[in-house]
């Protein structure tokens, strides 16, 4: 692809009838460019909606820290799109108009490609990930996306928790990637993050910490009015990130 080296894992896992999932980052230096693709959030609505093969669609700000925290990352903008499966996903990553437009101002970006595992909730109403349960295989990356919609009068509470939560994070040896986005500051919230090791995640999510109590009081507060949980074998990457060719797998 344009913008760097492509990786891809058991491309022939992702056969007809593989849901497809692309997760796009795009790095944005100047103010120039960053005033851009802010216009571009209304502009390219219209278009990623028309890209042949596309069903879900989304696009994304994001945060500063390790993404997580409410104020904007005014650098970094992503396009997260379900495809009926991997083939029709990196043909559109690598030619969709909105897509190669980014790219073409962007100092850096890159792909995720991936199959669901599991998802449980809604997204806007809609339950856009279709699973399979055999699909991810052992030694390959875990990839996990949360979604949220944060009740207004929790919204201060909710975001209280962040810093000890991306504490605990930043220590996790078994992470690989991560990223906070979100449709509406402060109020629509993802989190996104690939994990090397499936039983570090897990430890991570249920043992005891700044994670598990933020979660507890969140679903015991009502703090959402709608959540979203799922994971992903990671199927394959494209790309430059931080300066290096994006390689998960």
């Amino acid at each position: 692809m344009p913008d760097g080296s492509v990786s891809l894992a058991r491309d022939a896992a992702t056969e007809a009838g593989a849901q497809c999932v692309s997760l796009s980052f795009f790095r944005y230096e100047s103010l120039a460019r960053r005033v851009w693709v802010f216009g571009r959030m209304g502009f390219d609505r219209g278009p990623l909606a028309r890209t042949p093969g596309i069903g879900f669609a989304k696009l994304m700000g994001t945060g500063t820290g390790m993404g997580f925290r409410p104020k904007p990352d005014w650098g970094v903008w992503t396009i997260l799109a379900v495809w009926p499966d991997a083939g029709t996903a990196r043909e559109a990553v690598e030619t969709g108009d909105v897509w190669r437009r980014r790219r073409a101002r962007a100092d850096e970006s890159c792909t995720i490609f991936m199959e669901p595992l599991s998802a449980r909730g809604e997204w806007a109403g809609e339950a856009p990930f279709r699973p399979r349960a055999e699909a991810r295989r052992d030694g390959e990356p875990l990839a996990v996306l949360t979604r949220a919609t944060i009740k207004a009068r929790r919204a201060v509470r909710f975001w209280a928790e962040v810093p000890d939560v991306e504490d605990d994070l930043s220590r996790c040896r078994s992470l690989l990637f991560q990223k906070g986005m979100g449709e509406v500051p402060w109020l629509h919230q993802v989190t996104f993050s690939v994990w090397r090791d499936a039983a570090e995640m897990a430890r991570f999510a249920h043992d005891a910490g700044a994670h598990r109590s933020a979660v507890k009081a969140a679903y015991g507060g009502e703090w959402f009015t709608e959540s979203l949980f799922a994971r992903f074998a990671v199927t394959g990457t494209s790309g430059r990130w931080q300066g290096e060719d994006l390689r998960l797998i």
